[in-house]
């Protein structure tokens, strides 16, 4: 089986450039990486496009979701040629299950309120992050600088995207792997904990980090990966 392809997929509230840590590390290593943009539209519509975008790959692929992220490969890894899926501090529902169902059952440990919604032109509406909350909660392991520029640069993502429930599940077909900080703020610990033993995946704790493990911990993220793309390119039925 051909090494697969890495995808990385970028949460709410950030960009593919959260990624340029692991993608250093994992281009060193010649693996082919690609970092598209997740549109924030919703569920249905960011699954749809990471799973088209999937669909146009040769050979297989392994996904990467960061934070809601996670959501968008869950839903794109039906598709045949995703191999496996890695959750870097990302949420994994179910069939039916959004975003604020998940964090029902294990509330963020974040104090107070964060998210600032905005009307747009069409009578949506969009949600971001209090930039004054931005560094302590979602990546208090990283320079202010890095954090402030973070927090003023962030992309909005739809308002109602954390109510939207999934309508596949990847994981329950797919081998899976999930790393998180023990530190991480925006998604409990005990969530990640649940969802990694529901969905059989192999498990990374890294102590300390916050919910943006990938840029504060990059190595480790980047081992999974690899560890990831090992297994299933040995494995190519698993």
């Amino acid at each position: 089986m051909a090494s697969p392809t890495i995808v990385l997929v970028h949460g709410a509230f950030s960009d593919a450039s959260s990624w340029r840590p692991v993608f250093d590390q994992l281009d060193s290593d010649g693996h082919a990486v690609l970092a598209p943009p997740n549109p924030l539209r919703g569920v249905p519509y960011d699954g749809s496009y990471l799973a088209s975008l999937v669909d146009q790959l040769d050979g297989p692929v392994v996904l990467a979701g960061h934070s809601y992220g996670g959501v968008v490969i869950t839903v794109a890894g039906r598709s045949n040629n995703v191999a496996g899926l890695v959750y870097v501090a990302g949420l994994v529902p179910g069939v039916g299950e959004a975003v604020n169902d998940l964090q029902g059952r294990f509330p963020s440990l974040a104090m107070g309120p964060l998210a600032r919604p905005a009307p747009l032109p069409d009578g949506s509406a969009e949600i971001s992050i209090d930039p004054a909350r931005f560094h302590d909660v979602f990546c208090a392991d990283l320079p202010v600088d890095d954090a402030a520029f973070m927090a003023i640069s962030q992309r909005a993502v739809s308002a109602t995207a954390f109510e939207e429930p999934a309508t596949a599940a990847g994981w329950r077909a797919k081998p899976s792997w999930g790393v998180f900080g023990t530190a991480d703020l925006a998604v409990a610990p005990e969530l990640h904990r649940f969802s990694y033993d529901r969905a059989g995946s192999t498990v990374t704790e890294v102590e300390g980090a916050s919910h943006f493990v990938m840029m504060s911990q990059p190595r480790i993220v980047a081992g999974v990966i690899r560890e990831a793309v090992q297994a299933c390119a040995a494995n190519p039925a698993a």
